[in-house]
């Protein structure tokens, strides 16, 4: 360790105490360390802004006369320095003196570069976790550098501790079958609360299961329980859930097809047993109207149709990320307002859909044949899948309920 704790002669430190050790002189002894901290020479003045009677009485003992008048206190360092080395207190001079009387002064320099040493190592957990998961090599390359990991942590100690965990986690993921959260964070790290939300490991440890399963970026609730459960962790697997028709591929659908009757789906259901079949087209709806009254209609022999009640639940977008993954095509329909198009939006940016009657030629169309039609209100926003339908909207404001437009949807699902 490099610090100012040289070998050199003997200070004489009872005489040292009294001279420099003096309270008056407090200021004195905590620039020079300052100095000597960061190599910078012990010459040169240094200057007290408004000093007290004792600093001024201790800094005319120390020189042996008055220190110059005037608001301030300025003494030069060469000036200590050549006294201590006369006085035979120090013979080596000022620095030897400061590190008796206040102990060994560590170089900022060596202290940056140990804190650095330690920074470096409190990373090593990560290398073991991607030489094993070679996919979150890059996730690994990005904590080392934005910094992430020092904001949560503070301390390389409490670093390598909280990437420890984060490993431990990430090595047994993703969970088959599907565990809830709390379950799985006690068996695996010993707490069940340790990935609840807000923690720095349920931070951590949901960002590497992005990089693992290559789930999309957002926030909020409902997008960290679909997070979760893209690793087969189920955060309140049961209040989730999606209303569907006509799907087949379980036993429990099986019966409710048969019967013509919808069913509930729970995030829990979809993450153990999803469908095992898909159909060729699956239409989406947002509003539970739509599905109950095609089952009302065709009953048994209705397309299959899934209802989003409102922003997509994570139930909803599990189940519609199977479907579309086992080469259905999904073709969804909402309300014609700015909040139907963030909905629709939101829904694209997490899985692929074609619109269903969806476009701005179908709302020209609703709005000519709905005369009562209620005033379009909210803020504007686009619609990916169809750059005109924004405009159209503006232009012709009013707002087109899915409701409204039932007529011409239920003909779409008919057997």
């Amino acid at each position: 360790m490099s610090t100012y704790d040289e070998p050199g002669p003997p200070v004489d430190r009872d005489r040292l105490t009294r001279l420099l050790g003096d309270p008056g002189l407090a200021w004195l002894v905590e620039r020079v360390r300052r100095r000597l901290e960061r190599d910078e020479p012990l010459t040169g003045p240094v200057t007290l802004a408004t000093p007290t009677t004792a600093e001024r009485a201790a800094t005319e003992r120390l020189l042996g006369r008055p220190p110059r008048a005037g608001r301030s206190l300025t003494v030069r360092l060469d000036t200590v320095d050549a006294v201590l080395r006369r006085s035979g207190i120090s013979p080596e001079g000022l620095a030897p003196a400061v590190t008796a009387l206040t102990g060994p002064v560590d170089r900022l320099a060596d202290v940056r570069e140990r804190e650095a040493n330690a920074w470096q190592d409190a990373y090593t957990p990560l290398t073991p976790l991607t030489e094993q998961r070679p996919q979150l090599a890059d996730w690994a390359t990005r904590l080392r550098q934005d910094g992430l990991v020092r904001r949560l942590a503070r301390t390389p100690d409490a670093a390598r501790a909280l990437l420890t965990d984060t490993t431990t986690a990430l090595r047994a993921l993703p969970a088959e079958p599907a565990v809830s959260l709390s379950a799985f964070a006690a068996g695996t790290l010993g707490d069940a609360h340790a990935l609840d939300d807000g923690t720095p490991l349920a931070t951590l440890v949901l960002s590497g299961i992005r990089a693992l399963t290559g789930f999309p970026d957002g926030t909020g609730a409902e997008w960290r329980r679909e997070a979760w459960a893209s690793a087969g962790l189920l955060k309140d697997a049961l209040s989730s859930t999606v209303l569907t028709l006509g799907l087949r591929g379980t036993p429990a659908l099986d019966w409710t097809a048969d019967t013509g009757e919808p069913a509930v789906l729970t995030l829990r259901q979809l993450t153990r047993t999803p469908p095992r079949t898909a159909p060729t087209t699956v239409y989406v709806c947002e509003n539970p109207t739509v599905l109950a009254t095609a089952a009302d209609t065709y009953g048994p022999a209705a397309s299959p149709l899934i209802c989003l009640q409102g922003q997509p639940s994570a139930a909803a977008l599990t189940l519609l990320r199977h479907l579309h993954a086992q080469g259905s095509t999904l073709r969804y329909h909402g309300d014609f307002d700015w909040g139907g198009l963030r909905i629709a939006t939101a829904l694209l940016r997490r899985v692929p859909w074609h619109p269903w009657r969806y476009t701005a030629t179908d709302y020209r169309n609703a709005a000519a044949t709905t005369p009562l039609a209620p005033p379009l209100t909210g803020t504007p926003t686009t619609a990916p899948w169809d750059q005109d339908l924004p405009p159209a909207l503006t232009e012709l404001g009013v707002r087109i309920e899915e409701e409204t437009v039932l007529d011409t949807l239920l003909p779409d699902l008919a057997p």
